[in-house]
């Protein structure tokens, strides 16, 4: 995990998620508790303090120069996603229509409304949303994908919302946020499987990554009608 702190950052900050967090020993006893030291009072508190530092004359001058610097005509990055994973197949939907991400939780099944896509409901932070299995919606097999080298991997929970109607989508793991250039868009490959190809409106390139973008629209009237 990068670290949220910089070199300019006070001293009386004790960077803690490098030593017994998720990037060090992971011997902290909070970390069973919040999942990932994203989630932790002692985390947000130090980002906040970060935020806050005095910035020095340098450092103004530094970025003023930065941003005075003329566009070389590169392709400008004009959208953005948040990157899963569900099975083997990493996934985007646009950051716009999220409202948060929460440590994976138990579904209660709900009677009569098991399967098709519908898991049940989850509690998170006191509010019940209904647990949608994208991995059904799209016919992907959730078992056998490989584990992810050199990075601290989590199931956890997407809280979407689309037209006033919030959805918990449970994820194998998830990248972050990628900004891309819209017309860099590219079609997907004829190989993946047909219940999936149907949802995507693209494929992004991001490292060695190849990522479907979701047809926000298609899959927010999936999502609805399977509440029906």
């Amino acid at each position: 995990m990068t670290s949220i702190i910089g070199s300019e950052t006070p001293a009386s900050i004790d960077d803690c998620w490098n030593h017994i967090g998720v990037v060090g020993d992971q011997s902290c006893p909070r970390l069973p508790a919040n999942v990932h030291c994203r989630n932790c009072d002692v985390y947000a508190g130090a980002a906040q303090r970060n935020l806050q530092r005095p910035v020095d004359a340098h450092y103004q001058r530094d970025w003023a120069s930065h941003f005075r610097q003329i566009d070389a005509g590169g392709e400008v990055h004009d959208s953005s996603v948040l990157v899963f994973r569900i099975g083997r197949e990493w996934l985007a939907l646009p950051t716009r229509v999220f409202d948060a991400v929460a440590p994976q939780a138990k579904p209660h099944v709900l009677p009569h409304r098991s399967g098709r896509g519908l898991s049940g409901i989850v509690n998170i932070g006191g509010k019940l949303y209904p647990c949608m299995s994208l991995a059904t919606l799209l016919g992907i097999d959730e078992q056998g994908a490989p584990p992810a080298k050199g990075r601290h991997t989590f199931a956890r929970l997407l809280l979407l919302r689309w037209e006033e109607q919030a959805y918990a989508l449970p994820v194998a793991d998830l990248h972050g946020i990628v900004r891309y250039a819209s017309g860099s868009l590219q079609t997907p490959a004829a190989t993946i499987n047909k219940g999936l190809s149907r949802y995507l409106s693209g494929v992004i390139t991001e490292g060695d990554m190849r990522i479907g973008c979701l047809d926000t629209a298609l899959i927010g009237f999936q999502l609805a009608r399977l509440l029906r």
